[in-house]
């Protein structure tokens, strides 16, 4: 079991609560049936992820367009290679792909989950 912060608990309570609408879609359209668990807006380090998969340690992180300006970008930098330092895999999605190729990003997130899950095997 990974380690988290157990004050990002009650805001990922309520992150769940009010998912934006490309999370809401990711979720309810692909994520939520996925043949293997993912978790919604799951703390992490001192992180809370949009959606996580522990089978394949997979985080997946919805990125808007704030999170393409400099600052952002540092911080989001910082936060992957934290991660990556738990054995984890960070796979950013903007939601722009979420809107114009959402078929594609399923698919992308279904090919990274079979590779992660073939070299746990």
């Amino acid at each position: 079991m990974l380690d988290y912060n157990k004050n990002n608990i009650k805001l990922a309570k309520d992150l769940r609560k009010n998912m934006t609408p490309w999370e809401r879609k990711l979720w309810y359209e692909f994520l939520k049936d996925y043949p293997l668990r993912f978790q919604r807006q799951k703390a992490i380090g001192n992180y809370i992820i949009d959606f996580y998969c522990a089978k394949a340690k997979l985080c997946i992180e919805l990125d808007g367009g704030e999170h393409y300006q400099t600052e952002q970008l540092e911080k989001d930098k910082r936060r992957t290679l934290e991660l990556e330092s738990f054995g984890l895999t960070v796979f950013r999605i903007s939601n722009l792909d979420i809107d114009r190729n959402f078929t594609g990003v399923c698919e992308a997130i279904d090919r990274r989950v079979k590779e992660a899950s073939l070299s746990v095997d």
